[in-house]
């Protein structure tokens, strides 16, 4: 047996800086020192009164903080880790007098939970603040955003309507998500995707990859009408976001000519919307609505074609630019352009000259930024940050796998853990420490 040399009480304490002792617990620190939670705690005590205080308010509130930020599945495995570590019952504000019989029972936490799920509206202000203050330390945040949906699944089984089973899920139901595109060969594929749960609607900073505005509703629930209320309540809450707000990048999923006139005619925001086929006669090219240069075409991208009269060949017009005050864009002529020889010159009415084509020549194809433009396609490369974020949702907060049921308690859950991953991301800027700010698990060296 290994003898331990025996050390004076909370030595770790005296004798050691405090970025030391901490260690890990630097991260659950950072979250309670950002997190705006004085109103919440206010109502909390409102709603407790004159009842016994057993286990404090502060200190319960901030291990269910605690179960977020080390990753805790269920109430079972923070009070374990509870009753495992000391110092982290010190930092979250237990009585270390009290030892073991400080950590609330599985019933209080309950009765605690209930308590903040009728509180949800004060959790949803608090990630507006925390949003407020990112953008007031970051000039160009919000510049860029990205929209997307994350489905999330449910390990409860679905509850008969006759059945109030409370072990089962009682509100969520079934999603389906399809895929579609062409392989290498040509061929081509479908994929469709169904799980029986929740999905959270997420709009986030695409550079930053910070979540800015979010909603959790039932699997089945459409992305395009949640996404408009989300457009819609972010500028409210944060008119001046949407000020600054330049592009708005989002998947297929939400190409629709509704979303895009919005983006651009309500809020001032360039759609960068990827676009699905949707011509019925799968025609290659169509026509201008313009008759007088019935030797122009375009695919459903937006790409243009001039097609020379004389020999018939098909050449891609080069793109000019966009002239926002005539809500046009233009489109040069090849042979003006490269300085090739058309054959067809004298024929040809746009022969060395530019041609302007409106927007409302097809709102869903004809964006502010062309689709056959090499910023379209930079800008929504950039789209990929929401999947970043969905994932990190998914996996350092625990939505791979968890216990939550019912949807109630999955908007809450969902709040506090964006709430979490909000307070990082300030604190980390207010240390200092930007290339820290999207890592959960990351402490500072």
């Amino acid at each position: 047996m290994a003898i331990i040399k025996q050390s004076n009480l909370f030595s770790w304490k005296i004798l050691q800086d405090e970025a030391y002792s901490l260690g890990d617990l630097e991260r659950l620190k950072l979250v309670l020192d950002t997190m705006p939670d004085k109103e919440l705690i206010n109502n909390l005590y409102s709603i407790r009164k004159k009842g016994r205080n057993d286990y404090p308010i502060e200190a319960t509130w901030n291990s269910i903080l605690a179960g977020i930020v080390f990753q805790h599945s269920s109430v079972e495995s923070l009070s374990r880790e509870l009753k495992r570590n000391g110092q982290l019952r010190d930092l979250c504000g237990f009585d270390p007098l009290l030892g073991l019989d400080a950590i609330p029972t599985s019933s209080a936490y309950s009765r605690f939970l209930a308590n903040l799920i009728s509180l949800e509206p004060l959790v949803n202000k608090m990630f507006d603040h925390l949003v407020r203050e990112l953008i007031n330390t970051l000039p160009d945040f919000g510049k860029n955003l990205a929209g997307g949906g994350k489905s999330i699944k449910s390990f409860g089984k679905p509850c008969k309507k006759e059945n109030n089973d409370r072990r089962k899920e009682q509100d969520a139901d079934w999603g389906k998500k399809t895929y579609k595109g062409i392989s290498k060969d040509g061929i081509p594929w479908e994929k469709t995707k169904s799980w029986f749960g929740f999905r959270l609607h997420l709009l986030a900073d695409a550079d930053f990859e910070q979540p800015i505005a979010y909603e959790i509703t039932k699997a089945s629930s459409g992305e395009k009408p949640v996404m408009k209320k989300l457009l819609k309540k972010l500028e409210e809450t944060h008119p001046d976001l949407m000020e600054r707000c330049e592009h708005g990048l989002f998947d297929k999923g939400y190409d629709s000519t509704e979303i895009t006139c919005d983006l651009w005619e309500k809020y001032g925001i360039k759609p960068i919307i990827d676009i699905r086929n949707m011509w019925k006669d799968k025609d290659k090219t169509r026509q201008l609505k313009n008759r007088e240069v019935a030797n122009v075409t375009y695919d459903y991208k937006g790409t243009v074609y001039c097609h020379c009269p004389e020999s018939g060949v098909i050449r891609t017009m080069p793109y000019g630019g966009f002239e926002k005050k005539r809500a046009t864009h233009k489109y040069i002529c090849p042979a003006l352009a490269y300085g090739i020889e058309c054959k067809g010159a004298l024929k040809c009415p746009l022969y060395k000259k530019s041609l302007r084509i409106p927007l409302s020549e097809d709102r869903r194809i004809f964006t502010p930024v062309a689709r056959s433009s090499y910023k379209w396609e930079k800008l929504y490369k950039k789209r990929t940050s929401i999947e970043r974020v969905n994932s990190r949702i998914e996996v350092s907060y625990g939505y791979e796998r968890h216990y939550i049921r019912g949807l109630k308690k999955m908007k809450l859950r969902c709040g506090l853990s964006l709430c979490v991953m909000q307070a990082i991301a300030v604190g980390r800027l207010r240390k200092k420490e930007e290339e820290l700010m999207r890592s959960l698990i990351k402490t500072a060296a």
